[in-house]
């Protein structure tokens, strides 16, 4: 009988190691939905991000030879980015403590908010209110986290239907807020209900035009840019293409990342209309009317692993708004610019 003691012990150290991998997929961010942020794939132990990068001329957006910064490695999750009002730092997600961590110029780091499950895309409303999509296991919603007095859930249904995999959101001027999950994207307005206007999977990052007549929405599966036109009513129309990624989907790529989709994911954009977005090769940059400008190579490192790390989220930051952070796969990065975050909202 003793073989069988040994049969029964080898059994009991696979189920331990089967269960180990399966938590450490789940913390990764993507034991779920696609459209989430993944954090740096959990626990893996990849290559070290690099220290010494510089970003290639984009004219009117980056210099030649423009150092680009690691601020900080490792935190604990990477996602949802927001400058401070002040110009004082950059707020971001920190999912794997369930926090909203703050980061000043000078990369000192300290806790925001100190309850924030499941946080993820973050946004500032015009009464200074931090707007946020949430996925805790109570259930996703949209819902303000800070000042302490003002958190109230806004929305955590769409037609009677919980949210699946909240990812993102804008907030405009007048505090109308767009948001996505994977089956969709949501407009929400004060005091009223949230409804689905755009019917597609995979939607991820979202930004508004700077006079808010246009709606750009990112969407892992696609070639492009979607864009979209602003109705009075929050409702979007005359979807079309508005810039392609130079990103694309592999099938079949030895790295799982670039087969799994494009890594189109959060968005920005700055005062003179450009558009910036994270993708599996950095930061995009478009012009106003949806031309390809180049690529920063931001936040970006392990290709040569087949193990990609890459940007999640971006956002401008600084008193003048001169300093793209990006956050993604547990490292915060920056790089000086030529040009300016826009500066009538936060994102």
């Amino acid at each position: 009988m003793k073989p069988r003691v040994g049969y029964l012990q080898m059994f009991a150290i696979f189920v331990m190691v089967a269960a180990v991998s399966l938590i450490a997929n789940a913390q990764d961010g993507r034991g779920g939905a696609r459209g989430g942020g993944r954090g740096g794939r959990g626990g893996e132990q990849g290559p070290p991000p690099p220290k010494d990068v510089v970003a290639p001329a984009i004219p009117g957006v980056v210099a030649a030879g423009t150092h680009i910064e690691l601020v900080a490695y490792p935190v604990q999750g990477t996602e949802g980015p927001i400058r401070l009002l002040d110009g004082s730092g950059v707020l971001w997600t920190e999912r794997n403590v369930s926090h909203i961590s703050k980061v000043d110029l000078t990369g000192n780091r300290s806790t925001f908010v100190e309850s924030a499950e499941g946080a993820n895309g973050l946004g500032w409303d015009s009464k200074g209110r931090l707007i946020a999509v949430l996925r805790p296991s109570s259930g996703e919603k949209v819902a303000v986290l800070y000042p302490p007095a003002a958190v109230t859930t806004l929305a955590d249904k769409v037609d009677g239907k919980p949210f699946n995999a909240l990812n993102d959101l804008i907030v405009s001027t007048k505090d109308d807020i767009y948001f996505t999950d994977t089956q969709g994207i949501y407009f929400l307005r004060s005091g009223g209900q949230a409804k689905k206007v755009v019917d597609l999977k995979n939607m991820n990052g979202v930004v508004l035009s700077s006079d808010e007549k246009t709606l750009y929405a990112n969407h892992k599966d696609g070639e492009y840019i979607l864009a979209f036109d602003v109705q009075p009513d929050g409702s979007l129309k005359n979807q079309r293409n508005f810039g392609k990624y130079k990103s694309v989907t592999a099938p079949g790529a030895a790295d799982p990342r670039l087969a799994e989709d494009n890594g189109a994911d959060g968005m920005a954009i700055d005062d003179a209309g450009r558009i910036y977005t994270a993708t599996n090769v950095g930061v995009e940059v478009f012009s106003p009317k949806g031309e390809y400008l180049g690529a920063i190579p931001i936040g970006l490192w392990g290709a040569e692993q087949n193990r990609l790390q890459k940007p999640q989220n971006l956002t401008f930051a600084g008193p003048d708004r001169k300093w793209l952070y990006t956050v993604g796969s547990n490292a915060i990065y920056r790089v000086q610019l030529l040009a300016s975050g826009i500066k009538s909202r936060g994102k």
